[in-house]
């Protein structure tokens, strides 16, 4: 089985994103969810992942209105695979008209 985390930086005041809600997804179920800490982290969403695709749903819309910026995304969704058993761990990089993520290590 794997398991996830994830990380979210503001990248346009260059900081961790704190309190970000995220909901990880399998289909239509919601499997948990958590909020991004001090450190803008979740060092853990679910519990032993089997192979699959999944999704994250990061809360974005709540994150920037209690900056009082406007922003376009309300939601950010990537969706992903567990292909082999390891590790996953997906960071978004965040502003309030884009964002971009990879697969981290």
């Amino acid at each position: 089985m794997s398991t996830l985390s994830t990380h979210v930086l503001d990248a346009v005041r260059g900081v961790p994103a704190v309190g970000i809600g995220v909901a990880l997804h399998a289909g239509a179920d919601q499997l948990d969810s958590a909020t991004t800490d001090s450190d803008g982290r979740i060092g853990k969403l679910g519990s032993d992942l089997p192979p699959g695709t999944y999704r994250l749903v990061f809360d974005t819309g709540a994150y920037f209105a209690g900056q009082r910026a406007e922003a376009f995304f309300p939601e950010v969704t990537i969706a992903f695979v567990v292909a082999e058993e390891r590790h996953y761990h997906v960071p978004l990089l965040l502003s309030p008209f884009a964002f971009s993520t990879y697969r981290g290590s």
